[in-house]
């Protein structure tokens, strides 16, 4: 894992809209030593160090403020990689919605329900709703804060991520047509 994978999926989200200011982290997975995960409140779009999270006992004081999901996530779930985003349209549609049923091709094809969890943005509680509903799904949405997605690479978890929201907005348009 290196800086610059960080900082080029850190760049397509900035370009996309899923992320603004210094809100959304990521992490990778380091065998059974852990996990790097963004530095709290640093920017996703610029090359910085990731810090090392150990999946027991306590996080650096400068590791992102919710590497408690991804610590959860990484010990119930496969996955190598992990991207926390907030996207606009799919966050709107988790405070209306306990799930999110796509209407789009891609959506259904690769994720045809988008479960919605609750808890407060770095808590224990939201650390394992998330979790748990990656049990089941690459990606669910954390009511009215934000998406985290799982995937094999960095790569893959940030489509999933953009998956979200393209399928929220198709849903939100459609509504307006009709």
């Amino acid at each position: 894992m290196s800086a610059s994978e960080f900082e080029r999926i850190g760049k397509r989200l900035f370009a996309e809209h899923l992320v603004g200011g210094n809100f959304g982290n990521m992490s990778v997975r380091v065998g059974d030593a852990g996990f790097f995960i963004k530095r709290t409140g640093a920017y996703l779009d610029v090359a910085g160090e990731p810090v090392l999270v150990p999946f027991d006992g306590p996080a650096p004081a400068d590791a992102s403020s919710e590497y408690r999901v991804h610590r959860e996530v990484y010990k119930l779930t496969p996955p190598l990689a992990i991207v926390h985003a907030h996207p606009p349209a799919a966050i709107a549609a988790s405070l209306v919605l306990d799930e999110i049923i796509p209407e789009d091709s891609e959506g259904l094809m690769f994720c045809p329900k988008i479960p919605v969890v609750t808890g407060a943005p770095g808590s224990q509680e939201v650390a394992d709703n998330v979790a748990d509903a990656l049990v089941h799904s690459k990606l669910v949405i954390a009511r009215g804060h934000g998406t985290f997605t799982a995937g094999k690479t960095l790569d893959e978890a940030y489509i999933f991520t953009s998956l979200a929201e393209h399928s929220c907005r198709v849903l939100a348009i459609k509504k307006d047509f009709f």
